[in-house]
């Protein structure tokens, strides 16, 4: 069960990225006092927690209604991840969404898709089909809840995280964890495809 948390906690903590979203979230906010910027890192967290557990809870469902089998979520979910990692690799995710007003962030384009988005979700999913025992669903529930309440950290002091990294440090942290995201990609469509053979 531990080796379930940690894999499921270290998986969701790439795919949700939260240092990579500190430039993005910095911009989008930058006309909020520092108690508003509080606010949407509290808000877009809760956001990204809402989709994700609904799917994790319901999404199984969801997808034999429409007929999707989970095999294809992990690949289209591979997919999109593939290309926010090659944003990241690139270091320019941040580039061109500044103009979002920045009432509204927190839910769209903090809360998803950057948080709760395809990957995230796909991989929950996967998690929790994965587990088949209860406790084992608990262990993937609080890998969730641990990785969040580190995103919610990370953006509540970006901050004082942004002034500590400057741009290069972030840069270089965004390309790593780009690195990873591009990794965990091609992990969920081999996955599927072995499943299909």
């Amino acid at each position: 069960m531990s080796a379930l948390f940690t894999q499921a906690f270290v998986t969701l903590l790439v795919i949700f990225d939260p240092l990579a979203a500190i430039p993005v979230f910095l911009t989008l906010t930058r006309h909020q006092s520092p108690s508003g910027q509080r606010r949407t890192a509290r808000v877009s967290v809760l956001v990204a927690a809402g989709i994700v557990t609904v799917f994790a809870v319901a999404g199984k469902g969801l997808l034999d209604a429409l007929g999707i089998s989970l095999q294809a979520l992990q690949v289209a979910g591979g997919a999109l991840l593939a290309l926010i990692a090659l944003d990241l690799l690139k270091a320019d995710c941040a580039r061109d969404r500044a103009t979002a007003e920045s009432g509204g962030v927190a839910f769209v384009p903090l809360g998803t898709p950057p948080l709760a988005g395809p990957g995230a979700i796909a991989a929950t999913m996967l998690y929790v089909e994965k587990a088949g025992s209860a406790p084992a669903v608990v262990a993937v529930a609080l890998a969730l809840a641990a990785a969040l309440l580190l995103t919610w950290l990370t953006l509540h002091f970006s901050p004082f995280i942004g002034r500590l990294l400057k741009d290069n440090g972030l840069n270089l942290v965004t390309r790593i964890m780009g690195l990873l995201a591009a990794a965990i990609a091609v992990e969920l469509v081999a996955g599927a495809i072995l499943h299909w053979i």
